[in-house]
Order: C-alpha cells, then sequence, then structure tokens
C-alpha cells in the first residue's frame, strides 16, 4: 500500500492508507454545509439575475449582477462538491467582506436605511462568516 490518499471526488469521501492500511477513515461533508451553500448559491444566482434585469440598472450595475451571478454558479458547484471546490470560496469570502466594507457606511450611515440593501448586506457577512467557518474547520482538517 502506498502513503497516497485516494479521494472519492463525486462523494467527497476520502480514504487514507498507509500505516494503518487495516484502518481506512472516511470524511464527509455534513448536509446543513451543503444546505448552507445552496442558499448561497440561490441568493447570489437571485440577486445577480435582478442586478442584470433591473430596467433601471446601468450597464455597470448589470456588469455587477453578471459577476454576483456567476458567484451563484461557484456556489452551486461548492454544494455539490464541498471538498472538492470548498477552497474556491476563500474568493467568494473576498468579494463578501469587499462588498460590506464599501457598502455597509453608506448603507448603514444613511439616515434612511433601505431593508433589502440591508438584509443583502447581513446575508453577505453570515455566508463569509460562514465560508470562513467551513474553510478553517471541515478543510482545514482534510488533508487532501
Amino acid at each position: 500500500m502506498s502513503d497516497a490518499h485516494d479521494v472519492l471526488v463525486g462523494e467527497d469521501q476520502a480514504t487514507t492508507e498507509g500505516e494503518g492500511a487495516g484502518m481506512a477513515s472516511a470524511y464527509s461533508v455534513s448536509r446543513y454545509w451543503r444546505m448552507f451553500f445552496w442558499a448561497a448559491a440561490v441568493f447570489n444566482l437571485i440577486i445577480g439575475l435582478a442586478g442584470m434585469l433591473s430596467p433601471e440598472a446601468t450597464i455597470d450595475a448589470r456588469i455587477i449582477g453578471l459577476f454576483i451571478f456567476s458567484f451563484g454558479i461557484v456556489y452551486f458547484h461548492v454544494a455539490r462538491e464541498p471538498m472538492r471546490f470548498g477552497p474556491i470560496l476563500w474568493a467568494g469570502i473576498l468579494s463578501k467582506i469587499g462588498i460590506l466594507a464599501l457598502l455597509a457606511p453608506q448603507v448603514f450611515g444613511a439616515a434612511t436605511v433601505d431593508p433589502m440593501v440591508a438584509s443583502g448586506l447581513v446575508a453577505d457577512g453570515i455566508f463569509a462568516v460562514g465560508f470562513l467557518v467551513f474553510l478553517m474547520s471541515v478543510i482545514d482538517d482534510y488533508e487532501i
């Protein structure tokens, strides 16, 4: 037996062989994490589509909507195979924290807060924290 790791990507399970050749271990991602990533995918797909199709959107807003929609596709793949595509969540964390840093002071500092925009920013914050927790706990504990 070799010391290499055999990864069953479609199942998100890994079997380690080596010194403990008779003691194979399997790892699989909780369905709650998968549901979390599905929620992130749906959120981004809806927000991105709305941004692209809004009749009053500028070309810049449509381009941003396209990028948001594209991240929804990424999160869709993470939901399907979290162990394989999970590391790409670093890009999601960067984008969501970036959006919060750019928009939160303006949105939450205004005299009247737009509840739709505010709830979207709160959701981005929740997803960013969730992605970080997943990467630091699940992915970090797993060696590919």
